[in-house]
């Protein structure tokens, strides 16, 4: 990231000496135009009367041609050295940043090259559809003619659908499509529902005591809600003796705020993605993250790889050559590394458990297999290969 910083500070120059020269330029030719507007206007009045010219309005005329072409000279002069700020951005950029990050892995690592633009494609495709840059994200589908059906695109379209109505203070879709879900939101914990209705009783709240029956009425959504939410429900009862006061000059004026409807886009992302078997975030998004922290270490390895000449240590597609730590919020499943073969274990090489409670990888199973029998690494515990169960995290 320090790469990154420092060609950031490089633009950031180059923006403010862009400026400053506008500025500049903008106020000297002002300057121009009004020093020249003024001898225009003595010319026209020596025409007007009939008198030749006089020396002291030549020598005027002369100085402010000199002066146009001093300024002109000096702003072209100031315009040339922007260039060189410019230039200098682009030298920051080759000195701090790997013209061949591509070079970084084998090309034997990845798939054919049709393979990886359509995996590309599909992943920025995802991320717009995501993102609610549909019009974007139907260009795209056009000009790279990929074959999208509206199955995929469906989800997207519904919950974009959802989330502008709550942008706009419109609970009626998300509820809709709350309660045709409930089933499957109860198996997943979700309070969404719930979440949702109180906020709608929050709104008839904030409409003061002339809402106060419609209040009491639209109450009885809570009662499926009562034996996980009952201290929630009894403070929005309790809110209902300060109608007549106004709820904002009361205790309870904590239900009026704004953050409750950010919240409640967060839930519902959050709730709507894990049920329809989508990431909340992008996974253009991680990835982008996660090889903004990877990249530098992958070409610290590409070096020693060169250095010490061992380019056939990386050759598999589903792990790294080494261990690259990115952080809680980039663990999504388990993964186990055989402490045998310093592995990480895949499907065609799953962690094994062994009678004595050890696990190994398959590969360092069948290795360690002598006469048919097997003897543990970590104890002297002796048994049958076959006896070994395979794991799944």
């Amino acid at each position: 990231m320090e790469q990154c910083a420092s060609v950031e500070r490089e633009v950031d120059r180059v923006l403010q000496r862009f400026l400053t020269y506008g500025q500049r330029c903008e106020q000297s030719l002002e300057e121009l135009l009004h020093h020249v507007g003024q001898l225009r206007a003595e010319l026209a009045s020596t025409a007007v009367q009939g008198t030749p010219l006089s020396a002291t309005l030549s020598l005027v005329m002369s100085q402010c041609c000199r002066k146009i072409k001093d300024t002109v000279q000096k702003l072209a002069s100031d315009h040339k050295d922007i260039h060189s700020s410019v230039s200098r951005v682009g030298k920051a950029i080759d000195r701090n940043f790997d013209s061949e990050i591509c070079g970084v892995v084998s090309d034997a690592v990845w798939d054919s090259r049709e393979k990886q633009q359509q995996t590309l494609q599909m992943a920025i495709l995802e991320h717009l559809y995501q993102q609610g840059m549909l019009s974007v994200a139907e260009e795209l589908c056009q000009e790279s003619t990929l074959n999208v059906d509206l199955d995929f695109k469906q989800p997207f379209l519904e919950l974009n659908r959802i989330l502008e109505a709550l942008h706009e203070q419109d609970l009626g879709p998300a509820l809709e499509w709350a309660v045709s879900h409930r089933q499957r939101l109860l198996e997943l914990n979700s309070s969404l529902e719930f979440k949702l209705h109180r906020l709608q009783f929050i709104r008839l709240l904030a409409g003061g005591s002339e809402k106060q029956l419609e209040a009491l009425s639209y109450a009885r959504h809570f009662q499926p809600f009562a034996h996980v939410h009952q201290r929630e429900i009894q403070v929005m009862m309790g809110s209902l003796v300060y109608l007549q006061l106004g709820l904002e000059k009361s205790p309870y004026c904590h239900l009026l705020d704004n953050s409750h409807w950010a919240e409640i886009c967060e839930t519902f992302t959050r709730d709507a993605c894990s049920l329809l078997g989508l990431s909340v975030e992008s996974p253009l998004s991680v990835s982008f993250a996660s090889g903004c922290v990877a990249l530098p270490v992958l070409m610290n390895i590409k070096a020693v790889m060169e250095q010490r000449q061992c380019s056939g240590v990386w050759s598999h597609k589903d792990e790294l050559p080494i261990e690259i730590e990115l952080g809680m919020k980039c663990w999504y499943h388990s993964v186990f590394a055989c402490p045998i073969l310093r592995q990480q274990t895949s499907d065609s090489n799953p962690p094994i458990k062994l009678i004595c409670g050890h696990v190994i990888s398959r590969d360092a199973l069948n290795k360690l297999i002598n006469g048919g029998k097997l003897k543990c690494p970590y104890c002297p515990m002796e048994q049958n290969p076959a006896d070994g169960k395979r794991i799944i995290f």
